[in-house]
């Protein structure tokens, strides 16, 4: 077996780190100067027009609040393991973005956050970091489910017959669920899920549903508030249920993370068009949530990729 000195792992890992954190600053440049449906000068002339400090420092304070509430979850579920800082979830959460910006659906942030605990805890790592992400899957497909029903109610996009369908194969999929859930593969089965997401004791579990749902929320709402400061007036319970369609929607196509606002964007067209919504307002909005909500992030996880050690003996 071959042996690697300490010096040539140092190195490797350095430049592993380098091409996380240059591959990332890569991606994003060309997503925003490549893009030629993203009109600048327009973007220019209505910022100017609506230009307020205070309307800047909000959503820049909601982009903020959206992820603090990711930390804050990530910190709750892991005291299963052990105890860790507001400071130590900020490390592992925006570390574990920046290193799965190359993957599909983000797939990257479950090897990312095992990476911050000792080898033997990987498993338990993965289940939570499943959990953490899976709590906030069942809100998006709730609240986007009741979002497509009141906009199909608005404007019959599908028939009652297509909806009617949807809901069938989604009990009858439920139902399959219930009785293969003692089936197993290779070891694992649905029961066996279950059971271990019943050891996590309830506080736990009731805290993260709770800042789950307020990070979907101020999610929302920042949606909402970015299509106001473009002059988009529409209805509230409209304007949400679009929202809720448009991301429930885009979250269930596969994707990359630096390619996000690419396919949200383009769904968020197609529906936002349906309300008479400029395409050019849609698609800068789309990107300009992608750039708060995983751009300013990433950033701030290149620091911590760049600094990282891994707790995984050699």
């Amino acid at each position: 077996m071959i042996s690697i000195s300490h010096k040539a792992k140092q190195f490797l890992i350095l430049v592993t780190k380098l091409l996380v954190v240059g591959g990332a600053f890569y991606f994003i440049y060309n997503q925003l100067a490549n893009n030629d449906k993203l009109d600048w000068v327009l973007f220019a002339e209505k910022f100017k027009k609506n230009q307020s400090v205070l309307g800047i420092l909000f959503i820049l304070f909601l982009s903020f609040l959206n992820r603090f509430l990711e930390i804050l979850k990530w910190q709750n579920l892991v005291e299963v393991i052990k105890k860790i800082t507001v400071g130590e979830a900020t490390k592992q959460v925006l570390g574990a973005l920046t290193a799965a910006l190359f993957t599909p659906n983000g797939i990257g942030e479950y090897a990312g956050k095992a990476l911050f605990f000792e080898k033997s805890e990987t498993k338990k790592v993965i289940f939570l970091n499943l959990i953490c992400n899976g709590i906030q899957m069942v809100l998006t497909v709730i609240f986007g489910i009741f979002g497509l029903l009141y906009f199909n109610a608005n404007y019959n996009v599908i028939t009652t017959k297509t909806v009617a369908l949807l809901f069938g194969l989604l009990f009858l999929g439920f139902g399959v669920l219930f009785f293969v859930k003692k089936i197993a593969i290779k070891g694992y089965s649905i029961e066996k899920l279950i059971h271990k997401i019943n050891e996590i004791p309830k506080r736990i579990h009731q805290k993260n549903i709770l800042l789950a749902i307020g990070r979907y929320l101020v999610f929302s709402h920042q949606y909402y508030f970015l299509f106001r400061a473009f002059d988009v007036e529409l209805p509230y319970s409209l304007l949400m249920a679009t929202i809720f369609a448009v991301y429930f929607l885009a979250s269930s196509l596969p994707t990359f993370q630096f390619l996000d606002f690419a396919v949200k964007g383009s769904v968020a067209v197609y529906f936002f068009g349906l309300l008479g919504v400029n395409e050019w307002i849609v698609v800068f909005i789309s990107t300009l949530m992608w750039f708060l909500n995983v751009v300013l992030p990433v950033v701030i996880g290149s620091y911590y990729v760049l600094n990282f050690k891994s707790k995984w003996k050699q």
